[in-house]
C-alpha cells in the first residue's frame, strides 16, 4: 500500500514538473519583452489562433491596466492633468482594442515603435480618449 501510495504522488508529480517545463518551453517561443511601443504591439495584436494568445493578451492586459492606474493615481486635474480620459464602463479589452488599432496605424514608424512602451499605450488611448480640458 505504501508503494502504491508513493509511485501514485511520484507520477503526479512528474506530472505536474512536465506540465509546467511545456509552459515555460512556449512561452519562451513568444517575445514577452514590453520596453518598447512596438515589442507592446506585437504582445497585444498577438492572433486568436496563436497557442499563446491568452498569456500574451492577458500579459497586454496587465500592462494596460498597470498603467492606467498610474496615470489615474498620479492625475488629479490640479496639479496634473489627465492625459486620458476614458468614458465609464471602458474595458481592459476596449484598451487593447485601442492601442493595437493605434500601433497597427504607425506600425511603420520607427521613432514611435522604439519609444518605451507606455509612450505609445498613453499616446494610442489618449487618441483613443482624449480630455476636453
Amino acid at each position: 500500500m505504501i508503494k502504491r501510495r508513493a509511485w501514485k504522488s511520484l507520477t503526479m508529480l512528474l506530472c505536474v514538473l512536465a506540465g509546467s517545463a511545456v509552459s515555460a518551453t512556449a512561452l519562451e517561443k513568444q517575445d514577452y519583452d514590453m520596453r518598447s511601443t512596438g515589442h507592446l504591439y506585437q504582445l497585444c495584436a498577438t492572433a486568436p489562433i496563436d497557442g499563446d494568445f491568452a498569456t500574451a493578451s492577458y500579459a497586454c492586459r496587465g500592462f494596460i491596466a498597470g498603467a492606467v492606474q498610474y496615470h489615474d493615481g498620479i492625475s488629479d486635474g490640479k496639479n496634473l492633468k489627465r492625459l486620458i480620459c476614458y468614458p465609464e464602463g471602458t474595458t481592459l479589452a476596449d484598451g487593447q482594442a485601442a492601442f493595437a488599432a493605434w500601433a497597427e496605424k504607425h506600425k511603420n514608424d520607427t521613432a514611435l515603435m522604439n519609444e518605451v512602451a507606455v509612450k505609445g499605450l498613453v499616446k494610442a488611448l489618449a487618441e483613443k480618449y482624449p480630455c476636453s480640458n
